[in-house]
């Protein structure tokens, strides 16, 4: 006996809000949410759910009956299939709306939290072509639309350069034109294929662990500085020198052009010696004087105008005046610990990739930052009673956290410390509201500064000013 479908056709559904991870929301008839990935606020839709849980549903918008008023035209002709830009269909004004309603509630519901008013969140001058790096996969076996899938045409060529399809770690989603990054951006990758096609260069198999072209990453700077690294899964000299040289002859404002050769199972280049084939093996970005210098490993804020808003914001929470012991937490590259170092007497940076801390000294050393240190180790581990206690007790601290925010330990040392005043970066207000929480009976919220970083996305940083009790 065929067991029967759980999944429901709801119709006329009002959508009602915009949720995390960019899906919309909607109320079935009996009260249950609804996850919708393919509508806007405002939508009246019927819904074809995918997946039940006992409080919620997972559905596709499979009918509108009446479209929102704060949709807008996606940019781009890969919008719905890439999963990459998830908000395009909707005004930037909404997005921002949205962002800043997620922060408040995360705040007020898991952080439970006393609050000032919030201000308006701060939006990005750019909307598209906002991003500093961008990493795209080479693949013979492409995601294939509905329309070839049905096609009787026997679809010969296959490969593909571009971004993984949601969820499927072999299929790549072949990309025309992104309009995530500025140009020469779009102008390499399709260049970097259409020479590879030409010369009968293979591309990557994932589930075979076959073919010679793997990825592509490439960096670029407002100084106009351009990085590209190629990935090649085997160390074939005259095939590599072949496609290395085209590019280098092809878009001489390449900066740093370098490469890799990884065989291992999996893509991560940050185990892997990577060669400098021509010019620099890095290339500089600069704010508000400051130059850093970004190699392929580098983190960096990947939307670098908007970073400066984020830092300015960051530096003024903190409100320095040259007398005050800072510890920057995560510090990274050491971005913010520099960018705060001329407004305090000496800046402390902790953070756990070595080579991270090799950077953030190097560019301290270029910048004539003289009352910047930094140290590296896992931060439960090295930011201890000993530490202080060598290093001073800080007047201040800085902290940006991954998005899973402080271990429980490191909020521990925070109310041990017990400095004046905590700014605290976040990338994700969920967990930022759990660990506010566990400081709440020690630290009064004063301050919060949601800042957009990624238009087009559901993604959103918020700045949160600490201060004793």
């Amino acid at each position: 006996m065929r067991r029967k479908s759980r999944n429901k056709l709801f119709e006329k559904v009002n959508v009602v809000d915009a949720g995390a991870k960019g899906k919309s929301v909607a109320k079935s008839p009996d009260g249950r949410v609804i996850f919708l990935s393919n509508a806007v606020p405002g939508d009246i839709v019927d819904v074809q759910t995918f997946k039940k849980r006992k409080n919620f549903f997972e559905g596709t918008a499979v009918h509108f009956h009446e479209l929102s008023d704060k949709r807008t035209t996606p940019e781009c002709e890969h919008f719905g299939t890439c999963g990459g830009c998830k908000w395009q269909h909707m005004g930037y004004e909404h997005q921002l709306y949205y962002k800043q309603k997620e922060v408040e509630q995360n705040l007020m519901r898991i952080g439970q939290l006393e609050l000032p008013e919030i201000s308006p969140i701060l939006g990005s001058k750019k909307h598209y072509f906002y991003r500093n790096k961008m990493e795209f996969s080479f693949s013979d076996s492409r995601w294939l639309s509905l329309d070839e899938i049905k096609s009787d045409k026997e679809i010969e060529n296959r490969n593909a350069l571009g971004f993984h399809i949601p969820g499927m770690w072999d299929k790549i989603l072949d990309i025309n034109k992104c309009y995530l990054q500025p140009d020469p951006s779009n102008a390499i990758r399709l260049e970097a294929k259409k020479f590879a096609q030409e010369h009968d260069l293979e591309f990557f198999n994932p589930r075979n662990q076959t073919g010679l072209l793997r990825t592509l990453m490439i960096r670029t700077s407002t100084l106009g500085e351009v990085m590209v690294v190629i990935q090649f899964f085997k160390d074939e000299k005259e095939k590599i020198t072949m496609v290395l040289d085209h590019l280098e002859a092809t878009f001489p404002e390449i900066t740093s052009l370098q490469y890799v050769v990884n065989s291992k199972q999996n893509d991560t280049i940050y185990d892997q010696e990577i060669i400098c084939y021509k010019g620099r093996d890095y290339i500089f970005e600069e704010m508000e004087g400051l130059r850093f210098k970004i190699n392929a490993k580098s983190f960096y804020q990947t939307n670098p105008e908007q970073a400066y808003e984020l830092y300015k914001v960051t530096r003024d929470f903190a409100n320095l005046t040259g007398n005050e012991l800072v510890y920057d937490l995560y510090t990274g590259t050491g971005t913010i610990a520099q960018f705060v170092a001329k407004k305090a007497k000496k800046v402390i940076g902790i953070e756990s990739v070595p080579e991270a801390i090799i950077d953030a000294k190097a560019n301290a050393e270029a910048n004539n930052i003289n009352n910047a240190e930094f140290f590296v180790g896992d931060m439960k581990n090295v930011f201890d009673g000993d530490f202080i206690n060598e290093h001073g007790v800080p007047d201040v601290i800085i902290t940006d956290p991954p998005r899973d925010g402080m271990h429980k330990k490191v909020v521990e040392q925070l109310l041990n410390v017990a400095p004046e005043k905590i700014v605290y970066v976040s990338c994700n207000s969920a967990t930022q509201a759990r660990d506010l929480a566990l400081m709440d009976h020690q630290y009064k919220v004063v301050k919060v500064q949601p800042v957009d970083m990624f238009p087009q996305t559901h993604h959103v940083e918020n700045v949160v000013l600490l201060q004793k009790r």
